[in-house]
């Protein structure tokens, strides 16, 4: 572990030189990982600790979309696939990768079959943070841990594919064993991390849900829908309007930034486009602020979870949610998009 100082805030940092694939091995060798859920994140984090050669098995509810799905990745029932009580109890490591509403629903099969000296991990703050929730209290005899990719787990088996990692952040709830935050480091290498950030649990879950309403999702969405609006209103084409707000930003610009920063993005274009960008950001920096702080007091207030948990248990939501993302499949915008994306010149 080191510690990097950023504008004099010190922060505690675990790379992939701190815990060599020897060394995580050799901490974990008496564990068994049992991973309960198997959607982005529980596929993606358990075939890579599958590939490590780490001992992970896969708890499941017997015989749906997702036990089939795990079949044909690899995992064998009884051997490495098992119902969720079943994995509990073989598991050491119960890495708790349902979703929100998921986990409020399993949690009393979960907790009935934990055993004392377990570590249960997390990916998200959520169940913890918000208990009143969730019901989600775990018993004092446990571990509880946390590992957060930030991103998706998709990207989670593709860069580890790639032979790269993806950033996470790391932290302990509850230490009974005193190994709790080598446990947590030990795994959060193993799933697939290049490097990792010391927060909390409650850190954890109030930045996470305030950037996927905000510039990660809701906000960047949000943004680009109004430019292509305003162009298309204007009388622009739709694939001017998308190349201009979507297809120039994800493929040319946003690059640049993850590369170098945003400095050197603004120093590597246009003298007309570093002046109108210098100009006008304080402007959209000022009307936007005030949302994002409604939005983090929404989420700190346990606004947000209660909405997810009361949208996410309801018996129709499936069918609510595709109908939501139908309407943005089906929009101009992305309609056009899909004609673009297919224009792209392929790689040499």
């Amino acid at each position: 572990m080191k510690k990097i100082n950023i504008d004099g805030h010190e922060e505690n940092i675990v790379e992939r030189s701190d815990w060599p694939m020897e060394k995580v091995r050799e901490t974990l060798k008496g564990e068994t990982i049992a991973v309960i859920g198997y959607g982005v994140q529980g596929r993606g984090q358990s075939l890579n600790m599958k590939d490590n050669g780490i001992n992970a098995i896969i708890g499941l509810r017997e015989g749906g979309q997702s036990w089939k799905l795990a079949m044909e990745d690899g995992w064998k029932p009884g051997e490495t696939l098992f119902p969720i009580a079943e994995a509990v109890q073989k598991g050491t490591v119960i890495q708790y990768l349902l979703s929100d509403a998921g986990q409020k629903e399993a949690w009393p099969v979960v907790k009935e079959n934990l055993n004392e000296g377990d570590a249960l991990y997390f990916s998200h703050g959520f169940s913890i943070v918000f208990k009143e929730h969730t019901g989600v209290i775990p018993p004092d005899n446990v571990d509880v841990i946390l590992v957060a990719p930030k991103g998706s787990g998709t990207t989670v088996r593709r860069l580890f594919l790639e032979g790269r990692g993806i950033n996470s952040s790391y932290a302990v709830f509850q230490d009974f064993t005193g190994r709790a935050m080598e446990r947590a480091q030990a795994v959060g290498i193993a799933v697939g991390s290049g490097y990792m950030f010391e927060t909390t649990f409650e850190k954890e879950v109030h930045s996470d849900l305030t950037g996927e309403r905000g510039v990660l999702m809701g906000a960047i969405y949000g943004l680009w829908l109004a430019q292509y609006e305003v162009l298309r209103e204007a009388g622009h084409s739709p694939s001017e309007a998308f190349n201009e707000t979507v297809e120039e930003a994800t493929q040319s610009l946003y690059p640049l930034i993850g590369e170098n920063g945003m400095d050197w993005m603004y120093a590597n274009c246009s003298t007309t486009a570093q002046r109108g960008a210098l100009d006008w950001f304080p402007k959209f920096k000022d009307c936007s602020k005030p949302i994002f702080q409604e939005l983090y007091d929404s989420v700190k207030a346990g606004k947000e979870a209660e909405r997810v948990i009361e949208a996410n248990s309801s018996s129709d939501y499936r069918e609510k949610l595709q109908k939501e993302l139908d309407e943005i499949h089906n929009s101009e915008m992305w309609k056009a998009g899909e004609v673009v994306r297919q224009l792209r010149p392929e790689r040499a």
